[in-house]
């Protein structure tokens, strides 16, 4: 580090030494040219006021310059900002320095003092932006000659595309040529940025695509409403050629846009709306200084619900998980990341152990408690039903009723969408979970579900699969052609559970308005296209059947009669009817009996379609959706 300061310093100073080499020369210089190049004709006393207050001047302006913080520029990435910064700092070093000296003598003719003032500007200006001169035609010719087999269409000529151009230009990275620019603003069509034509409008696309041999196509228009950005991209996706996005405008508060900023299209930007912003602004009063206990805490969305719980300050943040290894992650993750500043435990130890449940809620007594603890896969609860009735339904009773015991204030269970009129074992079990949380309506703690659709990026979710299956060359399986499903992003699905947890009322049922439903098998096809493979031809797409328990579409809501708004537009209450706690106990001790007896099959099943009266087997409810279609070739 020192030595890089070191280095700093000794440039700066040999800069500091130019200028005033070049300013001294500048009243010299102005001097030779008014008097016809002829130095033999300059004046006696012109010499000797140049000779005598030059030095006064160059010491003033040098220090001016310092001041201006004309030393601190990065010469190599000079804008026009800094260009006029670098001006104004010479004009007013220049009339300051005249302004002090001319009252002890320093009288030159105006014709002199402007001809040093043009000299000035030309070489201090032009020496600096010289370099970056140099680098931006270095970057050009080594695009030209060394650019390989990538041949780029770059679409967006605004700030961000003529940054990226640029940058391009200049940095190691970048491995390509840029060829044409697709811009919507007619206005653009025929011009160039930076000698590359705008060709047109999106709708050319693929006609120049094939026209000019393209190998790679950048969407370099961060600012572009999701609709917009899918709309495009589905037009990049016809043409089978790679595609790249910048990801977001943050780039372009400071003007970087850097070809490292470049990444693969990401999921959500083919999901076709914005992500949901919810208002977090009473978040720090409600978890601020509280203690928050998050089961299922190294999971997918309970790491994420302890990130952001995290940067609320709460007095205590206690992960609870019986995975050690995901618990262990987010642990030192969070200790990176607040060292000594967050109060954090880690707990290991599994739902299903009442007594250890209430060891730990008697240790810690959290005042908040985010229950995301559960087995989720469809699949594989199909052929465990105990499993996913110990887990989720057990589970969650006890940690409900520990909570209660314990006085916490409020209690938020993690449901799904697949709790919605169910037709597999995991979707009745959490259904029956949501039951739970309605019949604890005269409890003292509040308790609430939050339920949402298919989280991006989650362990086991479809879109991490489809990558994989692309980069092993195929084929991309889908289970049904038909197939639908609701998907929002992590830091959306924990949004909304924290919001829902600062306005639950007892035993409510929270919903997030998530746009359409997604067609899973238009989903692989654009991400098999994207990848610049052709579906079908360069990557199969196999159709392998519906797995056990799994619907042809996803429901959000039990009955969209009963929805009442929220102060969040993106959020709804669904209400339910009132269940009695006597009902769910019943129900238990006959769930226990069954397990007791060992039973882990269609009596389980059949227990379950008894206490959860939507509950409904796969085949009856897909006949009611839309017809059947041939299969796929």
């Amino acid at each position: 580090m020192n030595e890089i300061r070191q280095k700093g310093i000794l440039t700066r100073a040999v800069i500091a030494v130019l200028d005033a080499f070049i300013l001294a020369l500048s009243f010299g210089f102005a001097l030779w040219v008014r008097f016809d190049f002829r130095i033999d004709m300059i004046p006696a006393e012109m010499k000797n006021i140049w000779g005598q207050f030059v030095p006064w001047m160059v010491a003033i302006s040098i220090l001016l310059f310092a001041l201006f913080k004309m030393y601190r520029y990065v010469w190599r990435v000079v804008g026009l900002h800094d260009v006029l910064m670098m001006i104004g700092s010479i004009l007013a070093a220049f009339a300051i320095s005249e302004a002090v000296l001319i009252p002890f003598g320093f009288r030159l003719p105006i014709s002199v003092s402007f001809i040093a003032l043009i000299t000035q500007l030309a070489l201090l200006v032009g020496i600096r932006i010289s370099l970056r001169v140099y680098v931006e035609f270095r970057g050009l010719l080594r695009q030209r000659l060394e650019h390989g087999n990538e041949r780029i269409m770059l679409i967006g000529g605004g700030a961000a595309g003529r940054a990226l151009i640029g940058e391009m230009a200049t940095s190691k990275k970048a491995e390509g040529l840029v060829c044409c620019i697709i811009d919507d603003n007619p206005s653009k069509t025929g011009k160039r940025i930076e000698g590359i034509p705008i060709v047109g409008g999106r709708e050319r696309i693929a006609e120049f695509a094939e026209k000019m041999r393209i190998s790679q196509i950048i969407l370099a228009m961060p600012s572009v409403s999701a609709e917009e950005k899918r709309n495009i991209l589905t037009l990049c996706s016809a043409t089978g050629i790679p595609t790249k996005t910048l990801p977001g405008i943050y780039q372009l508060v400071n003007g970087q846009v850097r070809v490292s900023d470049i990444q693969d299209v990401q999921i959500e930007d083919l999901l076709g709306r914005e992500s949901v912003k919810l208002n977090l602004s009473s978040l720090k009063s409600a978890l601020g200084g509280r203690t928050v206990l998050v089961t299922g805490g190294g999971g997918s969305i309970g790491s994420e619900l302890c990130r952001q719980i995290a940067r609320y300050h709460p007095r205590e943040l206690v992960i609870l998980d019986i995975y050690e290894n995901n618990a262990y992650d987010i642990q030192q993750e969070l200790i990176r990341a607040y060292g000594d500043s967050l109060n954090l435990s880690v707990e290991i130890a599994s739902v299903r152990d009442a007594e250890k449940i209430d060891e730990i809620f008697d240790r810690y007594r959290p005042d908040i408690v985010f229950h995301a603890a559960a087995h989720k896969h469809v699949p594989l609860m199909e052929n465990s039903p105990s499993e996913a009735i110990k887990n989720n339904i057990f589970g969650t009773y006890h940690v409900a009723d520990a909570a209660e015991r314990c006085g916490v204030k409020k209690f938020v269970m993690i449901s799904t969408d697949k709790a919605v009129n169910p037709t597999n074992v995991m979707g009745a079990t959490k259904r029956f979970c949501e039951m739970i949380m309605q019949s604890r309506y005269d409890s003292t703690t509040e308790y609430c579900a939050v339920r949402f659709g298919n989280v991006l990026g989650s362990n086991g979710s479809v879109v991490p699969l489809f990558k994989k299956q692309i980069a092993q060359g195929g084929p991309v399986t889908v289970t049904d052609k038909r197939i639908t499903r609701f998907f929002m992003t992590i830091p959306e699905a924990v949004q909304l559970v924290l919001e829902a947890e600062t306005m639950a009322q007892q035993s409510q049922i929270f919903v997030l308005d998530m746009g359409e439903s997604v067609k899973i098998l238009d989903l692989a096809e654009n991400m098999i296209r994207l990848s610049g493979f052709e579906p079908y031809q360069d990557i199969a797409i196999k159709e392998i059947g519906l797995r056990p328990g799994e619907k042809l579409y996803e429901e959000l809501l039990m009955a969209s009669n009963d929805l009442s708004a929220t102060a969040n537009a993106k959020i709804f209450v669904e209400q339910q009817g009132v269940i009695e706690r006597e009902t769910i106990q019943a129900d238990l001790r006959q769930l226990e009996a069954a397990l007791a007896r060992g039973e882990n099959g269609e009596e389980l099943i059949a227990l379950l379609k008894s206490m959860v009266p939507t509950y409904h087997a796969p085949d009856e409810v897909n006949a009611a959706a839309a017809g059947k279609e041939p299969a796929l070739v």
